[in-house]
């Protein structure tokens, strides 16, 4: 097979002469895109000639602008949408984010799932999704329909659709909404299926196919004033899709777009769209291009934000922050759900935090002034990577561990936590051998002294000094450091002033380093100080309110300066701020810059556990898929399809299974994302049947219908097998002897 790159996409030719490859699969032009283009748009039309009948056909291609895809770059401003109705709740720009969950109950089951619709209605749920496998579950949706309301709850129900067409429609006449996936709706299930197409018509066959199965629930829909989210997930994208543009972000909202141009066909409106994926890159790529092509086709539908199979606990809620956050920051979102493998009713609080996030970002326009920002592109994921720290000689320590090259964590460390012994070194995650620290996978690279130790503090510097003994780095501020000097020490100075000395510092007895942190405000010329100035690195540290656009002009100047230092978050909490905020808000703010590649570690500052502060930073890079520390698990949140326990069997696997880093294992409770939401993840461990469970390689199926009981052994032997397990380490004993 030969590929040909043509406007920046790869085909896949097919070695048949005159037959239609892969990836060159012939699209018809839908009305609102065949008009001549603008003067000023950016879309480009492919002009093909299928030599076996000599027929030109046009090929549109996702093409956006440059630097349209949220209102401004520089500040949150809430993207403009028209109105969807979706029984009482209005969802668009005009309203307050609408909050949703879904019922983990099986369907048919009227009961029990009126029941738990009324516990996630009551903890503030404006939507409340169910799941419809068949004309049973379709018919039982009406029974919820009739008995909530009978029960005075008339919060409106959305009907989760996958395979049924038919089911579709029926269930249209009891519930306020359906979703519709659309990589499935009309296609079948997921398969990773090669098509070579032999000619436009046969594509275009395909893709009539599709709209002929999806009018119906449009029309029925459109008569009785429902709403529809059309919602396309990561991992099942039709053949016909993958065909063309592969699993990719492009696909996915090519995928939501053929039925979105069946419904404006038929003068249907009251839809919105999502863009789901379990990696929070890949989502939020897609909702950015999705956002970006609606700006340029004039669009203005709804958007729900989501990450699919985000997992459970922090992880899962860091993950969602990520995502969701990040959108929100560019004021893109109008109705979320924070999807983990818990009770629905406890998506709801993550889910109201990122709620008011994003209301108070926009509300207050959080931002800075007008800047030209012409360095990051919003369509492609490139990483901006630092230069490490180098060693000289003369060093008394060595200061290539200060940071890490996948991304660095940095902890705050008090006089307090230096009277700790033993406890701050276990909270810092050292490996303990008698006592004596050593750095491991997910030890502190360094520690940050807001206050240094007196010389009298024996015991304070002697555990300052282990910890450098084994490459942790310590920073501390230049004034303290001229107060109490510290041998092998980083001095931090602010920008302003290092700027105004033209980046020469007096470093006081000891520090052999200079680290620089930055305030946000300093000009570009101030920043460009930096250049060859030997800094180690340069710590932002800003206002909430400012975070992500005041480092987006600072990653902006360094890139047109071709400055490579080393930037890292530094993020402050306040004390009434708790732990699920601390992981809601660095996920988002921190979060919308790491998914740009912007940034090469974090330090989280708050009155909040050591342990936690770090844990917290780790998953903060692993979630945005820079360094693993851990397991990564790609878990479902569970719904009317899933068959096994979920949060129980979840709890097992990771209890065995989640000591070993850079592996990825997706727990899936049926089959409907299984195959393509594993496409990230090393192994899977997939419900099929009840009782009976799959276990995947990748993409590939090795073992089918093993009893359930015996299934996690069977995984855990499916990873031995390709080498890619490690026995856990035996713990250190809590009361190590301290060695003098």
């Amino acid at each position: 097979m030969e590929r040909t790159m043509i406007s920046g996409t790869t085909f896949k030719m097919s070695s048949k002469v005159g037959s239609w490859g892969n990836s060159v699969a012939p699209v018809r032009i839908p009305t609102a895109i065949s008009r001549t283009p603008k003067a000023s748009s950016s879309r480009k039309v492919h002009v093909v000639k299928a030599t076996a009948n000599d027929k030109i056909l046009l090929m549109p291609e996702l093409v956006v602008p440059a630097s349209i895809y949220c209102e401004e770059y520089n500040v949150t401003k809430r993207r403009p949408t028209r109105t969807v109705w979706v029984g009482k709740v209005p969802i668009g720009s005009e309203h307050p984010i609408a909050l949703q969950t879904m019922t983990t109950t099986d369907t048919r089951d009227v009961k029990a799932t009126v029941e738990q619709v009324k516990r996630c209605a009551d903890a503030g749920a404006d939507l409340v999704r169910i799941t419809v496998q068949g004309m049973m579950e379709a018919n039982a949706c009406h029974e919820i329909r009739e008995q909530l309301f009978k029960d005075r709850y008339d919060t409106p129900l959305v009907a989760d659709m996958h395979f049924a067409p038919k089911v579709a429609v029926r269930v249209a006449e009891a519930f306020e909404k359906i979703r519709i996936n659309p990589g499935n709706f009309a296609d079948g299930r997921k398969t990773f299926e090669e098509i070579n197409y032999e000619s436009p018509e046969q594509y275009a066959l395909e893709v009539e196919r599709s709209e002929e199965i999806f009018t119906p629930l449009v029309e029925k829909c459109k008569a009785l004033n429902r709403a529809m989210r059309v919602g396309t997930n990561h991992g099942s994208l039709s053949a016909r899709i993958l065909s063309y543009y592969g699993d990719t972000p492009r696909g996915m909202v090519e995928s939501a777009f053929e039925f979105a141009r069946v419904c404006r066909k038929n003068d249907y409106h009251n839809f919105l769209f999502s863009m789901k994926a379990s990696n929070p890159l890949v989502m939020v790529q897609a909702y950015r291009l999705l956002a970006a092509e609606m700006y340029e086709l004039g669009y203005d539908y709804p958007i729900h934000l989501g990450v699919t199979e985000a997992g459970e606990g922090e992880d899962g809620r860091m993950k969602s922050a990520i995502g969701i956050g990040s959108l929100l920051m560019d004021g893109i979102g109008d109705t979320i759900r924070v999807s983990l493998t818990e009770a629905p009713e406890l998506e709801l609080e993550p889910c109201r935090r990122l709620a008011m996030l994003g209301t108070r970002a926009t509300s207050e326009e959080w931002g800075v002034a007008p800047f030209a920002e012409s360095t990051r592109d919003f369509k492609l994921f490139t990483r901006r990577s630092g230069d490490l720290p180098e060693q000289r000689e003369g060093d008394v320590v060595d200061y290539r561990g200060v940071l890490h090259r996948d991304g660095s964590v940095l902890s705050v460390v008090t006089l307090e936590d230096l009277k700790k012994g033993e406890r701050l070194y276990k909270e810092l995650a050292c490996k303990l051998v008698v006592g004596m620290p050593f750095k491991d996978i997910a030890t502190s690279d360094s520690i940050f002294l807001p206050e240094v130790p007196s010389v009298d503090d024996k015991e304070g510097r002697r555990h300052i000094k282990r910890l450098q003994d084994v490459n942790v780095g310590v920073l501390a501020p230049l004034g303290e450091l001229q107060k109490n000097p510290l041998p092998g020490s980083v001095a931090v100075v602010g920008l302003k002033d290092f700027a105004a000395a033209k980046g020469k510092v007096d470093l006081p007895s000891g520090a052999q380093r200079v680290a620089v942190v930055s305030d946000g405000t300093e000009s570009a010329e101030e920043i460009q100080i930096l250049k060859a100035s030997g800094a180690v690195m340069l710590l932002i540290n800003t206002p909430i309110e400012k975070r992500v656009h005041a480092s987006r002009r600072i990653f902006d100047v360094l890139k047109k300066a071709e400055i490579t230092i080393p930037v890292v978050h530094h993020m402050k909490f306040l004390a009434s701020e708790d732990a699920d905020q601390v992981v809601i808000q660095g996920g988002s703010c921190a979060g919308a810059l790491l998914v740009d590649g912007l940034g090469d570690g974090v330090m989280l500052e708050g009155h909040h556990d050591l342990n936690f502060l770090r844990n917290t930073s780790f998953g903060m890079l692993q979630g945005s898929r820079m360094r693993s520390t851990k397991t990564d698990f790609v878990s479902c949140p569970s719904c009317g399809r899933t068959l096994f326990d979920l949060s129980e069997v979840t709890a097992q696997i990771s209890s065995q299974t989640g000591h070993l880093p850079g592996v990825s294992i997706a727990i899936m409770g049926c089959i409907v994302n299984g195959p393509g939401e594993m496409a990230d993840a090393d192994f899977g461990y997939v419900g099929t049947l009840p009782g009976k469970i799959d276990l995947y390689v990748g993409r590939e199926v090795v073992r089918k219908n093993i009893a359930e009981a015996i299934a996690v052994d069977a995984l855990i032997q499916l990873i031995k097998d390709n080498d890619r397990w490690v026995e856990p380490e035996p713990e250190e004993a809590e009361e190590a002897a301290v060695v003098a």
